[in-house]
């Protein structure tokens, strides 16, 4: 079986390591022979998001997303491509966030999003800031499986109809809401840094699950060791008072 992953804006969009969702990916697969081929995409390169199986983006502040958004729209018909083609999509914060309507930053511009999703986001010194270790129970396609990360976002995004999880200790979309993220089956939206993968193998092979059934039927994936993995999950969520 072979793998393609594009990790977009790789070199903007890169907050809170969020380079570790890809060493990831890429270390267990290689652990269990899967060919896996990743390459990236900047602004103003040249790239077929329909080619491939996983597309990735990271997070980033105020500051990258606004100097990234034009590259972003230009694309939004490949994206709408990649995902009729059943790309499966990782977002990350500013990553997710740009799949919304829109963003509206510290300072009251407003940032147009690619208006995939109908979910909104908008920062304001009035409401709390989202910062800190975060738990929430998430449903993978029918499987309940805790997921922890660490937020820190002034953004407070409002509007999601199909949230990634529920949170169980922490904000999640907005300050002191009771949900995380987005998840639609084929793309996955979340504020959960740290970054996100090493701490939730299952999630991480959810995902490379995801992006293999793009072109094969029936993946089954063989069994890691995952001891120290599910070992630093017990400690934020034993810090969290989750278990």
């Amino acid at each position: 079986m072979k793998l393609n992953i594009l990790w977009m804006y790789h070199d903007v969009m890169d907050l809170y390591g969020d380079k570790g969702n890809i060493k990831v990916l890429e270390k267990r697969c290689i652990d269990r022979g899967i060919d896996i081929t990743i390459d990236t995409c900047g602004m103003n390169e040249t790239c077929t998001l329909s080619n491939y199986d996983i597309l990735f983006i990271g997070g980033g502040a105020d500051k990258e997303q606004a100097l990234l958004y034009k590259d972003l729209l230009s694309r939004k018909q490949a994206i709408e491509e990649a995902i009729q083609g059943n790309t499966f999509i990782l977002l990350i914060c500013g990553g997710y966030q740009f799949f919304g309507t829109h963003y509206i930053d510290n300072k009251g511009n407003i940032i147009e999003g690619l208006g995939l999703f109908d979910y909104y986001t908008q920062s304001s010194a009035s409401v709390g800031r989202c910062i800190g270790n975060i738990a929430i129970e998430a449903d993978l396609d029918g499987t309940l499986v805790k997921v922890v990360g660490f937020e820190n976002h002034g953004g407070q995004t409002y509007n999601v109809a199909t949230p990634f999880g529920k949170v169980l200790s922490g904000h999640g979309n907005e300050y002191k809401s009771s949900y995380e993220g987005f998840y639609n089956g084929q793309i996955l939206g979340t504020y959960m840094h740290g970054p996100l993968l090493p701490k939730n193998p299952e999630v991480a092979d959810f995902i490379i699950k995801k992006g293999l059934s793009r072109k094969h039927d029936n993946v089954e994936l063989d069994a890691l060791e995952d001891g120290m993995e599910h070992k630093a999950k017990e400690v934020i969520l034993t810090r969290l008072n989750v278990i």
